[in-house]
Parts: structure tokens; C-alpha cells; sequence
């Protein structure tokens, strides 16, 4: 009956069902999953409780983070609204407001949430960052550059406000000062990649070649996912004539992600250049599959088809470039020459005196009138420019290493390299402080985090592990379930319609119960139901129900264990909780890590929050946790991801030595258990053991983890 009740609510919003308790209930759901980053799901929970008491503030302010998360600023700056109207001390919510309104461009009332926030808390590192990046978005860079002063007054060494500020003077065209800020930035942080990668733009920019390509190896070595610093490095490589180089790293970006238009447009026209044709066609193909009016990327196919023999498909492109740009001559010119090899020699002849009509009228001054009819006025001078005889070797040979805006359409351009818009590239710049996801990313290096039983999984594109194990295989083989399970390390958030569909789910298992209540596998079921709706209070009442059925139900006692770690972490953030947007800035799958060859060992470490196994009631969890794992491995010997996340909780509970033997039994058992070496490895730093630290994050980086890479340079430089 009580779990119909919660079924009720949570589907239908009944306010008459909704009693005090079970809406305090509710919105604890909703914050478990706001921070485990299930946002479609978390506003679910949260338009409940609004909908039972409406006039609480707390509800508003956290549908208002996940409406941030998902990109709905204007929703989430109603909801910051609503939640101000009902307490106007929240100050969280005018940071938040001012995150919504700042990525709307309304920066006027942006900076006003700032400074009203700001009355609360002065010092707010964050918010004082925030506004000084509105100041630049609106383009008044004195007030920027006073919220800078102010903020470094106040924090000193906080590497990100240089940062911004070179930001600030890059894109005022101050190179010299940008350099300045940039230089104190990685002084302040050698490890934080977006310090090399934006110093490398002020390098290309004054034409350092050289040096931009230093800073973006060193930008790429800390951070090897960023698919940005690849595409820069490929264009840097590119104009120090490395094609191959250059090709090189387009192929990581579209390693990363397939369907990079900037990556596949530039590997094209470099497969082009060493003739390989078929392949540059290939990524031309893509590039209009996705983009069906990139009319530059039609031309670049067609002259490929034409160079390939394929003379219909050429004149297939040639026609669509043409109908577009009417007034294109190379485009007339190159049909003419595809349909005079099919033997068109009368359509040969007609695109011929067409381009030589439109070059004669453009010689005697006359296009300008014939343009204005197409729109195509730019276009038009670009190639008179193009085509005037008296340009220099010099000239054509600088004009053919230029590149282009992703956004910019000119024809005539169809030879270069595509490069982000500048707007974006700006905005990329600030996008991670305005929307307050800031973390110290120089001394927190996190674990990889625990596994878990699930049925999705979030596809990593750099990390393609499979995960088998033979328990599993056979509990899916008896197909009790209606999904099939799988192991992973990284849980997909819900989408809406699998939100709806686990809750049928849970209603559906309630009257399977109804009906047999001996039916261990449809309490593990509903179990699985709740825990990814994050309701992990009742997901473990199913899953003791479970195992009291079922003493040896094997996969149920690790579930259990790891539904009550996702609850002792979720505590453990709030207990942390600090002006930022999101909660889980501070994690105990976090450790602080010295680095560098003045490494220290964890008992030197000063900045260790307290022993959790001081507090009896986090002790308490602990046990339970660790005593689900114990039976686990008693059952199963053999369940590698039980020692695993055994090893995890011991680092939780800063017995890193206990957590070092729980990995090497995994290892042990898979000695290809890449994130095993992994978390070995990060805990033998942080004891100090340096040399077998490196050598385990070394395996890690070898089996797939190249986040490995990034903290051994850190480990090893100077």
C-alpha cells in the first residue's frame, strides 16, 4: 500500500496523498537526483512538492539548478523569481538568477543578482568572477577590470580571474597584456589546461607558431578529452606545413566524437591535399548528411567527385552550389569541365560562356546590380579579389593558408580550414565560471567511481571498456527481468520517457508482489526501479526483502551496498555544502593530492577533512557497506567489481593501505582491470609510494584510461 501511495504521487500529483513527511520525502528525492546529475528526473520530484506546498522557496531553487544543467535558462530564472518572492534572503538564488540571465544576454539584470548576492556575501570569489565576465559581455571592460582588481585583492592566487582577464584582453586585441595574465595564470597552476590552451591562441595570433604548438602539447597532455585542443593544434600543424600532423589530430577529434563537423571538414580538405580522394569524400559525405545546406562542403565534393571520375555525382553538386551562388565562376568553370567529359559538350559550352559573361560584366563594373537581385554582393567581391591577375605568388600562397568562421558562408573560401566562430570561442572561454561548475581541478583528483549494477550505461568516447562477468550473464539468462543487466562505472541519467517507464515498472512489480510475496526477484525488480529513480530509501527496503528471501542472492547484497554508498555520499556533499550552484564540489571519491617531485605522503597532508569513523552514525553505514562487499566475495570470489568498490569505500574511509590490497585481489583476479590500476595507482601517491604509483595510473593509460596520462606528467614535473 505504501509503495502504491509514493507510486501515486509521483504520477498523478495528488495533493490530498501528499502528507508532510512524504513531501519533505520527495524533495530529499529530487536533491539525490539533482546531484547524481539526473535533472529531467529531479524536476519531476520537484514539481511535486511545489505542487502540495507552493509556497516553500527550496523546491523553486532547485528546479531552477536543473533547468540551468539542461540549458532552460528563462524557465530557470522564473523559478529563481518565485523562490526570491518567497524568501529574499536566499542568496544562492540571485547567483543562480544571474547564471540564467547572463547565458541569455541580459546582462544589465545579470550583474544586478550579482551585486545583490554580493550584499549577502562580499567576498564570493564566484560571483564577483561572474560579474566582471557580464561587464565584458556587455563590453564595458573598465568596470571588468575593476571587479578583477577587486577580486584579486581578495583572492590573490585564484588562477582563474587571471584567466578571465586574459580572456578579456585577448578578445580587446591586447596580446601583450593577455600574455601577462596568462603567464600568472600558469605560474599560479601549471596544471590547469585552458591556462596553455588560451595562451596558445595569443601565440598564434602574433604569429608564434612554435610556441603555440608547445602550449597546446602541454594543454592536450593535461587534459586529453578536450577535443578543442586538438582541433587548434591541427590548424597550428598546419601552418608549419605538418599535414600529417595536423591530419593526425583531426583523426583523435573524430575519435573522440564522429560527428565533429569542424574536424570532418578540415580532415577532408587535408585528404584532399595528398589525394586521398575517396576518403576526403567520405567526410564531405558526412559533413552534408548533418549539415544539408553547407554548400561549401557540395563544392569540395564535387571537385572530388570530378578528380574521381564520378562526373554525374559532380554535376549533381555543382548544381546545387550554382543555384545558390548564381554568380560563382570557378563553380561554372568546373562543371564545364565535368560535363564536357560526359560528352554535354552544348551544356559545356553554355556554363563556359556563362562564367565568362559574369567575369566580363565584373571587369566593366556592371555585377554589383546583377549581385543585388541574389544577395550575393560579398560573395562577388571576394572573387574579383580572388581572381585579380595582379595579386602576388606571395599573395595566393598566404591567401590559401587563411581559414574561415565555422559560420561564415563566402564560397570563395571553400579552400580553407575551418576554425570556431569567434563568438563561440569567446563564450567558451567564460562558459565554465558563468555557469559555476568551477572546481580545483590543480590538488582534487577523483577516483574512478564505484560500479554498479544497472541497465544503462552513459557512453564514453575515449574510455570504450566492456564490462562481462559471469554472474550477471546467467541472472539475465533466466530472464526474470524485464531489461537486461549490465555492470559499468558510469550511470546514464533517466530520459523522460524511461522516467515514466520505470515508475509503470514499479507499479507493475507492486502487483507481482501483491500477488506472490515470496517473489525474491520481483522485490530485487522494484529495487532496481527505485534506485534509478534515486529513491534510495525504498529501493532498500526492497533489496533487504530480497536477500531475506534469498540469503544468497549475490548481485542484491552488491546493489544494496551500492544504493547505501550513493546515500552516504549524497550526505557528505551536503555536510559540505558551499555558496556554489551544485553540492558535489567535494566528494569522498576525492583525493587532495600533492604533486610535483615535492609530492608528500597522506600522513603530512594538513588538508584532510575529519575521519569519518570518528562520527558512529557515518562508522555505522560503513560497516553495512563493507559487510554487503564481504558477502559479495564470499559468495563469489570472483566478483572482481565487489573489491573494487570495497577499495573505494576504504578511501572513503582514509584507510588507503586496506584499499591498496582490496585493488590488487581485483587485479589479481582481472589483471586487465584498467581502473583498478587506476585507483591503485592514485592511492599509492597520495601514501607516497611515487615509482608503483606512476607505474599502476602507467597500466591504466595503456588499458584505456587517459586521464592516467595527465596525472603522471603532473607527478613528474618539476
Amino acid at each position: 500500500m505504501k509503495k502504491t501511495i509514493i507510486f501515486l504521487i509521483l504520477q498523478i500529483y495528488s495533493l490530498s496523498l501528499v502528507a508532510q513527511i512524504n513531501t519533505d520525502r520527495v524533495l530529499a528525492i529530487g536533491r539525490n537526483a539533482l546531484y547524481f546529475e539526473d535533472y529531467v528526473l529531479s524536476i519531476q520530484y520537484f514539481n511535486q512538492v511545489i505542487k502540495s506546498k507552493p509556497w516553500l522557496a527550496e523546491p523553486y531553487f532547485y528546479r531552477a539548478i536543473a533547468k540551468v544543467s539542461l540549458d532552460d535558462y528563462k524557465g530557470a530564472e522564473e523559478d529563481c523569481t518565485l523562490c526570491l518572492e518567497r524568501n529574499p534572503f536566499f542568496v544562492q538564488a540571485y547567483y543562480c538568477r544571474g547564471i540564467a540571465r547572463q547565458n541569455q544576454e541580459k546582462f544589465e539584470e545579470a550583474i544586478a543578482d550579482y551585486n545583490k548576492g554580493l550584499e549577502f556575501k562580499p567576498e564570493d570569489r564566484q560571483m564577483l568572477v561572474n560579474k566582471a565576465i557580464a561587464n565584458i559581455q556587455r563590453k564595458d571592460y573598465e568596470a571588468a577590470e575593476k571587479d578583477f582588481d577587486r577580486i584579486m585583492l581578495l583572492h590573490p592566487r585564484y588562477t582563474m580571474a587571471y584567466l578571465s582577464r586574459g580572456a578579456m584582453y585577448l578578445e580587446k586585441g591586447d596580446t601583450v597584456k593577455a600574455l601577462t595574465d596568462y603567464n600568472k595564470s600558469i605560474k599560479l597552476d601549471p596544471y590547469f589546461p585552458p591556462a596553455y590552451g588560451n595562451r596558445a591562441l595569443v601565440y598564434y595570433q602574433k604569429n608564434d607558431m612554435q610556441q603555440a604548438l608547445t602550449d597546446l602539447n602541454e594543454a592536450i597532455r593535461l587534459d586529453p578529452r578536450q577535443g578543442g585542443y586538438y582541433i587548434n593544434r591541427g590548424l597550428v600543424k598546419y601552418q608549419l606545413n605538418d599535414l600529417r600532423g595536423a591530419m593526425a589530430d583531426y583523426d583523435q577529434v573524430i575519435s573522440m566524437d564522429r560527428n565533429n563537423l569542424i574536424a570532418r571538414f578540415n580532415r577532408g580538405l587535408l585528404r584532399a591535399q595528398v589525394r586521398d580522394n575517396n576518403r576526403a569524400i567520405e567526410d564531405f559525405d558526412i559533413v552534408i548528411r548533418q549539415e544539408p545546406d553547407n554548400y561549401i562542403a557540395y563544392y569540395n565534393r564535387a571537385l572530388l567527385r570530378a578528380e574521381t571520375g564520378n562526373y554525374r555525382g559532380s554535376i549533381q553538386d555543382f548544381d546545387v552550389v550554382l543555384k545558390q551562388y548564381p554568380n560563382f565562376i570557378p563553380g561554372y568553370y568546373s562543371r564545364a569541365d565535368a560535363k564536357k567529359k560526359m560528352n554535354d559538350t552544348k551544356g559545356a559550352e553554355k556554363d563556359y560562356w556563362t562564367a565568362f559573361e559574369i567575369e566580363q560584366n565584373a571587369k566593366k563594373g556592371n555585377s554589383s546590380s546583377n549581385l543585388a537581385s541574389t544577395g550575393n554582393a560579398t560573395n562577388q567581391a571576394n572573387s574579383n579579389q580572388q581572381n585579380n591577375s595582379s595579386k602576388s605568388e606571395k599573395s595566393k600562397e598566404k591567401e590559401e593558408k587563411d581559414t574561415r568562421e565555422q559560420s561564415d558562408k563566402n564560397i570563395n573560401k571553400f579552400n580553407r580550414l575551418v576554425v570556431f566562430d569567434k563568438e563561440d570561442e569567446r563564450k567558451s572561454k567564460y562558459n565554465n565560471e558563468i555557469r559555476g561548475r568551477v572546481q580545483d581541478r590543480n590538488v582534487r583528483v577523483d577516483l574512478e567511481p564505484q560500479f554498479v549494477i544497472t541497465y544503462y550505461e552513459k557512453i564514453d568516447p575515449v574510455k570504450e571498456l566492456v564490462y562481462y562477468n559471469k554472474l550477471i550473464e546467467d541472472y539475465n539468462n533466466r530472464m526474470v527481468l524485464q531489461r537486461k543487466l549490465r555492470l559499468t562505472n558510469q550511470e546514464a541519467p533517466l530520459t523522460e520517457d524511461l522516467i515514466g517507464l520505470h515508475f509503470a515498472s514499479i507499479n507493475e512489480f507492486s502487483s507481482r508482489i501483491e500477488a506472490n510475496n515470496k517473489d525474491a526477484d520481483a522485490y530485487f525488480g522494484r529495487a532496481m526501479d527505485f534506485m534509478l529513480v534515486q529513491d534510495f530509501v525504498e529501493a532498500l527496503e526492497d533489496f533487504d526483502q530480497a536477500i531475506e528471501l534469498n540469503p544468497s542472492f549475490t548481485i542484491a547484497y552488491f546493489n544494496r551496498a551500492v544504493v547505501r554508498y550513493k546515500q552516504l555520499e549524497y550526505m557528505l556533499a551536503n555536510q559540505t555544502e558551499s555558496s556554489d550552484l551544485a553540492s558535489n564540489e567535494v566528494s569522498s571519491m576525492s583525493l587532495n593530492l600533492f604533486t610535483g617531485k615535492n609530492a608528500v605522503s597522506a600522513q603530512q597532508n594538513k588538508t584532510i577533512s575529519p575521519d569519518l569513523r570518528d562520527n558512529n552514525k557515518k562508522a555505522y553505514q560503513h560497516e553495512m557497506i563493507a559487510h554487503d562487499y564481504d558477502m559479495v566475495i564470499k559468495l563469489n570470489p570472483d566478483f572482481v567489481y565487489a573489491y573494487f568498490n570495497r577499495g573505494n569505500l576504504r578511501c572513503a574511509q582514509r584507510d588507503y593501505r586496506a584499499a591498496v590490497l582490496d585493488y590488487n585481489e581485483a587485479i589479481k583476479r582481472d589483471p586487465e582491470f584498467a581502473e583498478a590500476y587506476f585507483n591503485r595507482g592514485l592511492t599509492r601517491l597520495y601514501l607516497g609510494d611515487i615509482e608503483r604509483g606512476i607505474l599502476d595510473l602507467s597500466k591504466a593509460g595503456e588499458l584505456g584510461i587517459v586521464n592516467a596520462y595527465s596525472i603522471i606528467k603532473r607527478m613528474t614535473s618539476d
